[in-house]
């Protein structure tokens, strides 16, 4: 599979692009985890989207990412997203280097926070990510703090 990223700010987005952002998004943290809660948080206008496409142009892969001050002090990431029928294929983590990529080029080498699931604690681990925080309720879903020094 041959797989393009696309890196923009909200206001490059089109349309169409954000529609399904947006719908990757709902289906997933909402639907697939059974969680009501603020999609629309308000950050998405101050973020940067990247995109992760297939051959074709469809949406397979989706994160966003904000300088400092933004969300937090620190560099931040988050909405890390595979579509279902993707998932355990290596995706993730090619997303995921993707992400720090851009957001290093943005914003330099630099210390980021995140909230991360906890379920998937292991998984920014690999990306040098460690908890700060016990895990904590959030929207009835574990979450932890991490940092990337």
């Amino acid at each position: 599979m041959q797989i393009k990223f696309e890196v923009k700010s909200f206001q490059e987005l089109t349309v169409t692009e954000l529609y399904a952002i947006l719908k990757l998004r709902f289906d997933v943290f909402v639907v697939e985890q059974t969680c009501i809660y603020d999609e629309l948080d308000g950050y998405d206008i101050e973020a940067f989207h990247i995109q992760m496409k297939d051959e074709e142009g469809t949406l397979i892969g989706y994160s966003r990412f904000f300088t400092p001050g933004v969300r937090y002090a620190e560099a931040s990431l988050g909405r890390v997203v595979i579509q279902k029928y993707l998932r355990g294929k290596g995706l993730a983590d090619e997303l995921m280097n993707e992400t720090l990529k851009q957001l290093f080029a943005k914003s330099g080498h630099q210390k980021i926070k995140i909230a991360a699931q906890a379920y998937l604690k292991n998984f920014y681990g690999k990306f040098g990510f460690v908890p700060i925080t016990k895990p904590y309720d959030w929207d009835g879903i574990l979450h932890y703090d991490m940092v990337r020094e």
